[in-house]
């Protein structure tokens, strides 16, 4: 059966309507693009995934789900807890002493919303010392490894999207890997899937030889560390503890040792870190347990007088805030990675799609929603691991948590935003230190300088009188 077959049979004729209008070369150029897909994807199961994502989203809560808060066993929190905050760090950072901790950075979408037309990740949000997200990441590992006197540099692998690869490794080659060793960072994409109409039953053409295609959701982390050889990798090198984030936040603590040391202490297989909802109506994803079993549930899951719920300490019950920042023992991406895989739902979002009119042969640019894209969520595996084996580790949102989500001017998690967060941060951490910062001053504390507010004692006394990042 021919490739062109085979979409036929799935229900796929009309991505055929031009097809006497191609040249043989054309024609040779759809085939290969169409067998490329269906490598990866089933067209048949493909339309029967849209099918059951739209039926997904049009279900309603049975009613019958207990959704509770995470139990004590596998809640906890350091905020106000230095001597327990210290134990973790200790057991992380002899861990990180051994050569088993790994990170993975998903690093996949473009800087659009910001008015930038790369990836996110080479964004300067307006520091004093003009640094991008990747270079404050790199430098953060760069240190740690120096804290922990790592055997070898820290494994940093870094997931791109089709349109970010090349000026993500690009950027990376022309900052000189930004002081980390280059056979260090390994770069991998992740998947993509067609688009669909709104009905779910015919999939878009891009082009008169392509599909519209679009990334798979921060899910598709799953089938990206399969598919490109990162879980044999990770054995190879005897990892055995991998850290995963988002390069969207600018405080992010990469391998945070006080957050290994809580999955080791507790053994847990997969942990997350979240932070307080800053009051009941703050829209968020949250991490809880439905049917006694590990999720996150979104704000409007929840009624409103569970949001507003408080525990016998007054806080809300309620209150763990997903940040996407997840521990994984690679014990367990080795029993269940292609069981995630397999079984992982699709979610549907509807867009407004341009597409290739092949029956008119005109390109089309909607000015409303016309078709759907499917996507994974990363949180999806959590009901799949025992509740026993999966922790949340509640972090301080000051200390590391500034979201860059939004275009500058806007009313939160912004450029302007990260950046007053990050400084903030350096600026407290040298008043603990003893210097002396004049009214309205904030200084720039890179990460080959500190990683969490250490060895700055040597600025005890010294005056900061105006704006400025401290030179490593």
């Amino acid at each position: 059966m021919s490739i062109k077959q085979a979409y036929e049979q799935s229900g796929q004729s009309a991505l055929f309507e031009h097809w006497d209008d191609l040249s043989d070369a054309q024609k040779a150029s759809f085939e290969e693009n169409l067998q490329e897909t269906a490598m990866k994807n089933d067209p048949s199961q493909l339309v029967e995934d849209c099918k059951r994502a739209i039926e997904l989203s049009l279900e309603n809560s049975n009613g019958n789900d207990s959704i509770e808060p995470l139990p004590h066993t596998s809640y906890g929190s350091i905020l106000g807890k230095a001597e327990l905050e210290n134990e973790y760090r200790d057991v992380g950072l002899q861990e990180l002493a051994q050569g088993s901790v790994a990170v993975i950075l998903m690093a996949g979408g473009q800087g659009t919303r910001l008015g930038s037309s790369q990836p996110k990740g080479c964004y300067d949000i307006g520091l004093p010392s003009n640094r991008s997200l990747f270079q404050i990441q790199a430098e953060k590992l760069l240190r740690l490894q120096a804290i922990a006197n790592c055997p070898r540099p820290i494994p940093w692998y870094i997931m791109t999207s089709e349109p970010t690869r090349q000026p993500t490794e690009q950027f990376f080659q022309e900052n000189n890997y930004f002081g980390l060793s280059a056979t260090q960072v390994t770069f991998f994409n992740q998947g993509t899937l067609p688009a669909f109409d709104l009905k779910g039953e015919h999939l878009l053409l891009d082009s008169p030889t392509d599909l519209v295609k679009s990334p798979d959701g921060n899910g598709g982390l799953y089938r990206a560390i399969k598919d490109n050889g990162i879980l044999e990798d990770l054995v190879a090198k005897n990892i055995k503890h991998v850290h995963m984030y988002c390069v969207d936040n600018v405080l992010v603590k990469l391998a945070d040792p006080v957050f290994i040391g809580f999955a080791l202490k507790n053994k847990f297989e997969l942990a997350t870190k979240a932070v307080r909802k800053r009051d009941a109506s703050e829209s968020v994803g949250l991490i809880a347990s439905k049917n006694g079993s590990p999720c996150v549930v979104e704000y409007s899951e929840i009624s409103k007088d569970m949001a507003e719920a408080t525990d016998e300490k007054g806080l809300l019950k309620f209150r763990a805030a997903n940040i996407v920042n997840h521990y994984y023992a690679v014990d367990l991406l080795k029993r269940e990675l292609d069981n995630w895989c397999k079984s992982m739902p699709y979610h549907i979002a509807k867009k407004k799609i341009a597409f290739y009119d092949n029956k008119n042969k005109t390109y089309v640019k909607p000015t409303e929603a016309n078709g759907i894209k499917l996507e994974q969520f990363i949180f999806d595996v959590f009901p799949n691991v025992p509740i026993t084996k999966f922790g949340c580790l509640e972090v301080d949102r000051a200390s590391e948590f500034s979201p860059l989500k939004n275009a500058p001017g806007t009313a939160n998690d912004n450029p302007g935003t990260s950046r007053a967060a990050y400084l903030n941060l350096g600026t407290s951490w040298l008043v603990s230190a003893g210097a002396k910062i004049g009214s309205g001053v904030h200084v720039e504390i890179p990460g080959t300088v500190s990683y969490g507010g250490e060895a700055l004692e040597k600025y005890n006394g010294e005056v900061f009188d105006k704006d400025l990042a401290i030179l490593p």
